[in-house]
């Protein structure tokens, strides 16, 4: 229970010292004392030493200056006289620029090793290299978010909008099914599962107005940029766009498909030209 009694305030523990052998440096600060060359006590002794030679170059300067300036002073000629070699330099503009290229480099190395990105993974709207690019729509849909490590584009009106930074664009995220698509019509209606087309045949002005409502959204975006055109087929004028999602402006689109179809067929069809026979 001999830790009980000091804990209690009994004797104190024997103070520790290091075995004779063991103490073979010369302490650097207090004269006559000596230190073991534990990994403790090295940066210390290394210090020291190299103090001991910066003094021991300073005194050398010292003595080849001092030996100079005697013989200016006796009329002798003499060459420049060398720099001190344990003087500290000034960092000049230079040398901060070097500091700098070098932090740069440092820090792009270890974002290409940490992020996989030279930039830390960011993209800025001037570091975009497909800005203007021209897409088929089979490429685009490529870009969709099913690939890792691919950017995620959507498409309004033929332009291509980098959304890759949105997590509601990723798979499983609530807009992921306009990734790789053109929804130029989905925009304006709202219908986001049956106008996922460029096709904005019958829309009214409210409908249009909200498609460049989206297109100015996403070009003035902080995180969502511009990064081409899309190249869309073109629409066949004979056929019917798509239906509205909304059940009563569906049913006032189909009324007026039968209003339409109904009077082409009473329009009256023309008897051919009666041939004139003249006799001779």
């Amino acid at each position: 229970m001999s830790w009980f009694k000091e804990a209690a305030g009994g004797a104190a523990p024997p103070t520790f010292k290091e075995a004779p052998e063991k103490l073979t440096e010369d302490d650097p600060y207090i004269p006559g004392r000596k230190v073991t060359n534990k990994a403790a006590n090295r940066p210390f002794l290394a210090y020291h030493e190299y103090r001991k030679k910066q003094e021991a170059l300073h005194e050398e300067w010292l003595k080849k200056k001092k030996e100079r300036d005697e013989k200016i002073a006796r009329g002798e000629k003499v060459g420049p006289l060398e720099p001190d070699p344990t003087a500290v330099e000034e960092v000049g503009v230079l040398g901060l620029l070097k500091f700098f290229f070098v932090v740069f480099v440092v820090a792009a190395l270890a974002g290409k090793f940490i992020t996989g990105s030279y930039t830390w993974d960011y993209e800025a709207r001037w570091m975009e290299q497909e800005h203007g690019r021209l897409f088929s729509p089979e490429y685009l849909a490529t870009f969709n978010g099913e690939t890792p490590d691919k950017p995620i584009y959507i498409a309004i009106d033929g332009e291509v909008y980098d959304v890759t930074k949105g997590a509601a664009y990723q798979k499983g995220g609530s807009y992921h099914i306009l990734a790789g698509k053109e929804g130029a019509r989905a925009f304006g209606t709202g219908c986001f599962l049956e106008h996922m087309t460029h096709d904005k045949r019958g829309l009214d002005k409210e409908e249009r107005d909200s498609i460049e409502h989206w297109k100015k959204f996403y070009t003035e975006h902080k995180t969502y940029w511009k990064v081409g055109r899309v190249a869309l087929p073109p629409i066949d004028p004979k056929s019917d766009p798509p239906l509205h999602c909304d059940p009563k402006k569906r049913e006032a689109e189909l009324a007026a498909r039968k209003a339409k179809a109904a009077k082409a067929d009473a329009k009256p069809t023309p008897a051919p030209d009666a041939e004139v026979h003249q006799e001779l």
